[in-house]
């Protein structure tokens, strides 16, 4: 139960700009849509929407917005969202999983394989390179919760299956069932996590140089700035040597 996410490394030091916010904003706010439709309004009875509302409430979403998006779950003029998975490779043959919220299946569709296309990858069919990852419940907490030791004290007593610690935080991973039991366990053991939700995390990696990385993230970087796309996850992974040239 150690190492840590490179990409993440990465993608966390170049921080988020006001206009990324507002957009984090409004995909947090349709994924609690989503929620509240799917069960009671009440994050007390509903697991999902309490795990979207607490997610938003990490992220510093306004009260206010919150609400206004449980209530336009209930609302007669309320968008029909749909859950769609695309899936695909990238430069250097990385395999990657987009996950998407619309309300129009053939504008998606499109963008996100035109997204594909220029970075030179290629939309692929269902399950083409789901199988490379697995499913699982991923908690996230800030290093400053302490040191891995007591993270990973913490983590094996709420059940969970792997840690990654880094000086960035802590990545707890758990399975997809138990995501509600373990998070409870480790709010009671460590705190509110920033964040508690499912992911799809690669099986292995795939090997990539500075070049191709850097292709490989500007994709990722164009697909989650589609207004539709809620997550995107890739198997990637590069050398310390290669991080630094992009750091640079």
């Amino acid at each position: 139960m150690a190492g840590h996410s490179q990409f993440k490394n990465i993608m966390h030091r170049k921080g988020r700009q006001d206009a990324v916010r507002s957009k984090i904003f409004s995909k947090l706010a349709r994924e609690i849509t989503v929620a509240a439709k799917s069960g009671l309004p009440d994050p007390a009875m509903n697991p999902r929407l309490r795990l979207a509302v607490n997610n938003a409430k990490a992220q510093s979403m306004p009260k206010d917005n919150i609400e206004r998006a449980i209530k336009k779950a209930s609302g007669g003029d309320s968008e029909n969202y749909e859950e769609v998975r695309y899936e695909g490779y990238g430069p250097g043959g990385v395999a990657v999983i987009v996950e998407a919220l619309t309300d129009n299946r053939n504008r998606t569709a499109s963008s996100v394989r035109a997204t594909f296309s220029k970075a030179g990858g290629a939309l692929g069919e269902t399950n083409s390179v789901a199988f490379m990852f697995d499913r699982v419940g991923e908690i996230i907490y800030p290093a400053s919760v302490g040191d891995a030791d007591k993270v990973m004290e913490a983590a094996i007593e709420a059940g969970a299956d792997d840690v990654e610690s880094s000086e960035d935080g802590h990545t707890i991973y758990c399975a997809f069932e138990d995501i509600g039991e373990v998070s409870s366990a480790l709010e009671a053991a460590l705190g509110e996590a920033e964040s508690v939700k499912p992911v799809f995390k690669p099986q292995t990696t795939a090997p990539v140089d500075a070049d191709k990385g850097a292709s490989v993230m500007k994709l990722i970087e164009n697909l989650e700035d589609d207004d539709d796309v809620q997550n995107v996850y890739a198997n990637f992974e590069m050398s310390d040597e290669d991080m630094a040239k992009l750091s640079a």
